[in-house]
């Protein structure tokens, strides 16, 4: 069971989510049903780390296992919900892990969500300003990724 819950007008989840470079790209997921792409994550289960949340993820979604490199971000996202979590106010905080890289970017990927399939897709950091992708602020943290933990604060709208 994820750490989240959904009351009257608002939702909330605690997610571990993976930042994943090869070759100067990030790996994003993106679904059949979203015109927007996401990072590689999901939420953490009742009683599970976040390290272990994100491999197990990592995992899910490409068919690969990623070692952690370290924690980079925590996130703070305010963002009113679409799809499935349409109407509603939503709350999330996230664990962003620097994974390290395998010097391939040849995944075994057979993943879904609620938004349907998911496809792993590659996208150049240098020009994570031409896509819509969450979180926003990798297009310009992951130019030069910070030795220290940071704590972000978002209000995103899609």
């Amino acid at each position: 069971m994820d750490c989240g819950f959904e009351k009257e007008d608002g939702w909330f989840r605690y997610r571990a989510a993976a930042i994943i470079i090869e070759n100067g790209q990030v790996l994003f997921a993106k679904n059949e049903v979203d015109d927007y792409y996401y990072s590689v994550g999901g939420g953490v289960h009742l009683g599970e780390k976040a390290e272990d949340a994100v491999r197990r993820e990592v995992f899910e979604e490409t068919g690969v296992e990623y070692e952690i490199e370290r924690l980079v971000f925590i996130h703070e996202n305010f963002f009113h919900g679409t799809g499935s979590l349409e109407g509603l106010k939503c709350h999330e905080i996230a664990f962003y892990f620097l994974m390290k890289p395998r010097g391939s970017q040849e995944l075994n990927s057979n993943s879904y969500s609620l938004g349907g399939r998911e496809y792993m897709h590659w996208l150049p950091i240098e020009k994570l300003r031409d896509y819509l992708a969450f979180p926003s602020f990798f297009a310009e943290k992951l130019t030069c990724i910070s030795d220290t933990v940071e704590h972000i604060v978002t209000y995103e709208s899609i």
